[in-house]
């Protein structure tokens, strides 16, 4: 069975959960394709990383989900709010995305096996206080801003603010029947004070 990213369950919305994610670490690849070929694109560049393309020659676990975000990542300011603005390139452009396996916990950016294709890249992901609102089916780029758009609506509702691009992750592998897939649009959002007192409604 695949090993899922750990997280902890802060608190359960009607329409998302919200999580907070511990630090951890990704092989990412930067592609320029269309939303929905991007995962393909990218996919036997990081699988091959995983299946022993690196230094060590050394097989490294699957782990779900795998991300996709609209790139190039390394200029995302990680400690600023970011928002998010403008809609995601349409079905039949191509733009550059980020698509990440998350690397199993217990590796470090510095004892992950350095890949043999310098265009992956190893890069540790902050901890982080995220929203993750799950749907089934296509992960078609038109399901993903649906759901998108739905996920930001309520996060705005809870009175929570997007840092960052949302993302997208797929928690099946390519040859499992579409309708059975389990897909997710995350969201970081911003932490709340330390001492925030909220009077409920």
């Amino acid at each position: 069975m695949t090993e899922q990213q750990p997280f902890e369950l802060v608190q359960r919305f009607a329409h998302f959960e919200l999580r907070r994610y511990p630090a951890h670490v990704v092989a990412e690849i930067q592609v320029h394709a269309t939303f929905d070929r991007a995962g393909n694109a990218a996919f036997r560049h990081l699988f091959n990383y995983i299946s022993g393309s690196n230094n060590a020659r050394q097989k490294i676990a699957m782990t779900a989900p795998v991300i996709q975000e609209l790139g190039p990542s390394q200029k995302l300011a990680m400690t600023a709010p970011v928002i998010q603005s403008g809609p995601l390139p349409g079905s039949d452009e191509t733009a550059d995305f980020v698509i990440a396996f998350v690397l199993p916990a217990g590796l470090t950016a510095e004892t992950a096996p350095v890949p043999s294709n310098p265009q992956v890249r190893i890069r540790t992901i902050p901890e982080s206080l995220t929203a993750a609102l799950r749907f089934s089916g296509s992960g078609s780029r038109a399901s993903f801003e649906r759901r998108n758009s739905g996920l930001q609506a309520a996060l705005m509702l809870a009175g929570l603010r997007a840092v960052g691009p949302p993302r997208f992750a797929g928690f099946d592998p390519p040859f499992k029947p579409w309708f059975l897939r389990r897909n997710e649009v995350v969201q970081d959002v911003e932490q709340p004070p330390p001492a925030a007192g909220t009077a409920g409604p």
